[in-house]
């Protein structure tokens, strides 16, 4: 398991923002395709459960991004 780890933090680190942007892609198709094959009743629970995923992974993900895009913003580069 770790040399499947650190296999895909090496392919990660050589991945620039169009590659990244093609995998947030797949997975969001990945998530709808899933999602249409919930039955009827239990498309409340599922909508449920991915939102607060989705709340859940969202907020450290901006979080970490913030002092990024403060730096941007002003000009400087640490």
């Amino acid at each position: 398991m770790k040399r499947l780890l650190e296999a895909g933090n090496a392919c990660i680190a050589e991945m620039d923002w169009r590659d990244m942007a093609l995998v947030k892609f797949c997975l969001c198709a990945m998530g709808m395709l899933l999602g249409l094959a919930v039955p009827k009743r239990g498309r409340k629970w599922a909508a449920l459960g991915a939102a607060v995923l989705f709340v859940a992974t969202y907020i450290p993900l901006v979080l970490r991004f913030l002092p990024h895009l403060g730096r941007a913003l002003s000009g400087r580069e640490d």
